[in-house]
């Protein structure tokens, strides 16, 4: 039982030895790039509208905004009773980040 105890602790302290080799570890540094995945649409037409944004529906009182997730190529449309109409717009790369009036969009 002696014999055991003596090779289990044998083991478990040449478990914690340092290494006799040192590895060469490269660190890359890299530049973050920010994705804008947005932009605000605001009503500014006078009238409360309903639209689909590309992935649902969205009511909009005169002067209120919402957020448009920025899927370049998704069309945003007028929408009425839960169904969609007629495209407004189609999304571009160049909505990202910014905040656009309705009015200049129709």
């Amino acid at each position: 039982m002696k014999t055991v105890s003596a090779i289990l602790l044998v083991v478990l302290f040449s478990s914690f030895t340092a290494p006799t080799e040192v590895q060469n570890v490269e660190i890359n540094n890299t530049e973050a790039v920010v994705t804008l995945a947005s932009f605000k649409l605001i009503n500014d037409t006078g009238d409360k509208v309903s639209i689909y944004t590309g992935t649902g529906f969205v009511s909009l009182n005169n002067g209120s905004s919402t957020s448009i997730t920025c899927n370049t190529g998704k069309e945003v449309r007028w929408a009425k009773s839960g169904k969609k109409g007629d495209v407004i717009f189609k999304i571009s790369s160049d909505h990202c980040g910014k905040t656009l009036k309705l009015s200049k969009l129709l």
